[in-house]
């Protein structure tokens, strides 16, 4: 009796293996199906990705983002706003308001001023897509025009710097359901008022797991700087959940190695694809 059960159980267990198997290859056939060629791969919430890597023509997106971080004397509400389309295929652009707003939280620091942080314009190239090897590589740009804070826009000049971005992306997908992505690049920064210059090395890492048959993951990332000898990293662990076929929601937590500058950060991400029902294939495993 004991071997009879055994064998059914174990016969379910494949059942369901076989079954979820099946439902992911379906869900990945349909995502790279069109043409050109794009790999299906997990993107990074908080330093998210210029627009899909082999992002295709005529695709777009809305992001919404709030954050708050406690930086040890003072705490940051920071807000975005992000607007991402491809023009042409393998071309991802997109124009950003960052926000910050800040609250000492004692009364002995004065805290800096809340503004509106940059104007953020930014580009990306993906010149290598590979089913076969379910890989993507990009490259790209982003300019930021700096913004002084909202109580000095009368007296002070509007744009107080530029910040210089170039990077590098590479993504790829290991089996169906797990993803690493490394993105990395050098910010220069730029101050008009005595034309100072200083170079932050930013390398990110991350690593997710995609739940088969839908675009929810669960991962983390590992954002890294290295600037004058010094280093910082901040892990975040982070999870993606479907709302529709248009609408996602993203949460992620920040944990710095160091509390130098810094102490816990939690980060929440709207992404709105009007117009997109590409992916109309729901697992029942969601």
């Amino acid at each position: 009796m004991l071997s009879i059960s055994f064998f059914f159980f174990s016969a379910q267990a494949q059942t369901i293996h076989e079954l979820k198997e099946s439902i992911d290859s379906t869900y990945i056939q349909e995502f790279e199906r069109k043409r050109p060629a794009k790999v299906l791969h997990a993107e990074p919430l908080y330093i998210d990705l210029i627009r899909d890597l082999g992002a295709r023509k005529g695709e777009k997106e809305w992001n919404v983002g709030l954050g708050l971080t406690d930086k040890n004397n003072y705490d940051v509400y920071t807000a975005l706003v992000e607007y991402e389309w491809a023009p042409i295929n393998r071309l991802g652009l997109e124009i950003e308001l960052p926000f910050s707003f800040y609250y000492p939280t004692n009364n002995i620091t004065n805290a800096p001023g809340s503004k509106l942080n940059s104007i953020k314009l930014a580009a990306q190239y993906s010149f290598f897509v590979s089913e076969k090897l379910k890989t993507s590589m990009a490259v790209g740009y982003i300019h930021e025009f700096e913004m002084t804070d909202f109580k000095s826009y009368k007296t002070n000049k509007l744009f107080t710097g530029n910040i210089y971005n170039p990077f590098f992306v590479t993504a790829k997908r290991w089996g169906s359901n797990w993803h690493t992505l490394l993105y990395t690049g050098p910010a220069v920064f730029k101050h008009f008022s005595d034309n100072n210059i200083h170079t932050s090395w930013q390398v990110n890492a991350s690593s997710h797991y995609m739940i088969p048959g839908t675009k929810n993951f669960i991962g983390v990332e590992f954002n890294k700087s290295f600037e004058n000898g010094d280093f910082d990293m901040t892990i975040r662990p982070q999870m993606r959940l479907g709302i529709s076929d248009q609408l996602m929601v993203g949460i992620v937590t920040g944990i710095p190695i160091s509390r130098e500058h810094e102490r816990f950060s939690s980060f929440i991400r709207l992404i709105y694809e009007p117009g997109s029902h590409k992916h109309k294939y729901h697992s029942p495993f969601k």
